[in-house]
């Protein structure tokens, strides 16, 4: 049986992971779970899977999941040391499913520890990508995707053959307003925004693919997970959403991975890997989904895009102030302070204003994301 914890339990992918476990309990054993703050219903998983561990972030709720997991032989903690602990602990998969910057520490934490981490933050590789890699190689540690993009690229890229690469293709829904002109995005709302098309995933992710920034973030993602040029990394725009991202070889071989758009699929491969999971998921019938299209995406509509691109090609700290102005930016197009199409232009002004030189260490890539952060938050006025 292969021991898990899962960080972020209670989020979309949390949810999500904690639902295919059910279905498999003679395979997996949690060990531990961690929340945010919805201590309610990580007490609901706690009593299901009986970890060894359970820790929510927000120190007020620790008393009230204390109590509510009475007499059930579970360690009860709080805090970010404890979400730390969390990762540190010797397991055979970590499932990293914390949204934003928070979810950094207790990754790097299980990467040193050498633990495989199915990683569905991609904000840890975003802000911090060369030290992570830096610490994958010293240590044992696999780091399996979980980004459906990226989890396809994973299950058809050939290593051996990398120096036969030609491209690798992200495919995009487009998001809600893929249809929409520049000016009629101006007005739209949060509750617009969030209503994503295919599917079904947290606040902060669903506005990214709504501005496209989440597929920018995902080309930098890219560049450091299988370790290839921004210009080697292309994005096209494919609304059914049933082609997760392809693989394209010199010899004009396209390898593609298909599938229904569920993040309940890579999210298996990744628990199972190196082999599959046999889970209650409808087969893919190609004759009922008829057409697939595909279109390039307009950058002018969605400047992330290119904004991404810049990023990488600029280095430094530029793709740490990148996430971390765009996620208060997101923040504070949800609370009404901004509008849709600020978000990607308050992003930019901050670049100008912030890049400096890259961290060197995590510690300082987390002093470098507050200060970002406090920067974007007076431009917004949160």
């Amino acid at each position: 049986m292969k021991t898990i914890s899962i960080l972020g339990s209670t989020g979309s992918v949390g949810c999500a992971t904690v639902d295919l476990i059910k279905e498999m309990r003679d395979e997996f054993v949690v060990d531990s779970l961690t929340a945010n703050q919805n201590w309610h219903l990580l007490a609901e998983q706690a009593k299901i899977f009986k970890p060894r561990y359970v820790a929510v972030s927000k120190h007020e709720y620790y008393q009230p999941l204390k109590s509510a997991l009475a007499g059930q032989n579970i360690q009860v903690a709080s805090g970010e040391k404890a979400i730390i602990e969390a990762g540190e602990r010797e397991v055979d998969l970590l499932m990293a499913a914390i949204v934003g910057s928070a979810g950094l520490l207790p990754t790097v934490a299980a990467i040193k520890k050498g633990t495989t981490v199915a990683l569905a933050n991609k904000e840890c590789l975003v802000s911090s990508g060369e030290i992570l890699i830096k610490e994958l190689n010293k240590s044992k540690a696999k780091l399996l995707p979980v980004d459906s993009e990226h989890n396809a690229i994973f299950q058809v890229f050939e290593t051996h053959n990398k120096s036969h690469l030609d491209r690798l293709i992200l495919t995009a829904s487009g998001g809600p307003f893929r249809d929409c002109t520049l000016e009629e995005m101006k007005d739209k709302s949060p509750t617009e925004a969030l209503a994503h098309p295919n599917w079904n995933m947290g606040e902060k992710i669903s506005i990214d693919s709504a501005t496209m920034m989440n597929k920018g973030l995902e080309i930098i993602e890219a560049h450091y997970l299988f370790g290839v040029k921004e210009s080697v990394i292309d994005v096209v725009i494919h609304p059914q959403s049933i082609v997760h991202s392809l693989v394209s070889y010199l010899d004009g071989s396209v390898l593609a991975q298909l599938a229904h758009p569920d993040m309940k699929i890579p999210i298996a491969y990744t628990l199972s890997w190196p082999k599959r999971m046999n889970i209650n998921m409808p087969q893919l019938d190609l004759s009922k989904v008829g057409l697939l299209e595909f279109n390039e995406p307009d950058t002018d509509k969605f400047p992330a895009l290119k904004l991404a691109r810049e990023s990488i090609n600029l280095g430094g700290s530029a793709c740490l102030v990148l996430n971390a102005a765009n996620e208060i930016a997101v923040a504070g197009f949800l609370a009404g302070k901004i509008r849709f199409t600020d978000i990607v232009s308050l992003v930019e002004k901050v670049l100008e204003k912030k890049i400096g030189a890259a961290p060197k260490s995590i510690e300082e890539v987390i002093l470098m994301d507050n200060e970002v952060r406090k920067f974007t938050e007076s431009i917004v006025g949160a």
